[in-house]
């Protein structure tokens, strides 16, 4: 029997929507699909402690969020939301900020590079991100987040700004490192292809014949 590391029970947010009962196996690539408007983003900002649920309850390795520090929840359960947020600043500084602001060990400029490698980013440290495109940028905070080494990342359509091409290396990539340090994957992605290549679980919220 698989493990899980995320669960909900007759959850529900502001009455609307109504999730049927989830498990999210934990050191597996999840996915989570569904029609627009069924709750997806909604559901992984709750699984943060980002939002609260109207009724029902989450479950993080066994215990309920609701009685978990949210600061505390956020650094083991971790959202690279759609809305890309970055300093106007140099690719370095920006891990300077993020990581000062969490209060912990800025690393080393050749780690850096190993994770923005494995992105898909080959610009210097000290280039401006507002030069960057969109997919450049959601790929510089990707690489950010999972170098805080969260013991689950979520992926909100991670590879809604990037070509298909892109899509395929980076994804295999984040799981291949994720798979290594033992992190659980819950990606939110209206990509079929991405789905069928890289899933091991698929959750369906709503009722869909997407997959």
């Amino acid at each position: 029997m698989e493990k899980v590391i995320l669960e909900t029970k007759n959850l529900s947010f502001h009455d609307t929507i109504h999730y049927q009962d989830i498990q999210i196996q934990k050191g597996k690539v999840n996915f989570i699909v569904g029609r627009s408007g069924t709750g997806k983003s909604t559901l992984l900002r709750l699984f943060n402690g980002t939002l609260t649920p109207s009724g029902g309850e989450i479950w993080y390795q066994g215990r309920k969020i609701s009685e978990i520090d949210t600061i505390e929840l956020r650094k083991d359960v971790s959202l690279i939301s759609q809305s890309v947020y970055l300093f106007d600043t140099s690719i370095q500084e920006n891990f300077r900020q993020f990581y000062e602001y969490r209060g912990i060990e800025v690393p080393a400029k050749d780690r850096m590079v190993e994770y923005l490698q494995m992105c898909q980013i080959s610009f210097p440290l000290d280039k401006d991100c507002t030069t960057m495109s969109g997919g450049e940028r959601q790929r510089v905070y990707i690489a950010i987040f999972l170098s805080f080494l969260p013991k689950v990342i979520m992926l909100d359509e991670p590879t809604s700004a990037l070509d298909k091409e892109n899509s395929k290396v980076v994804i295999q990539n984040i799981i291949d490192f994720c798979r290594e340090k033992e992190i659980t994957i819950i990606i939110v992605s209206h990509d079929n292809q991405i789905v069928n290549a890289f899933a091991e679980n698929i959750i369906l919220i709503g009722d869909t014949n997407l997959i």
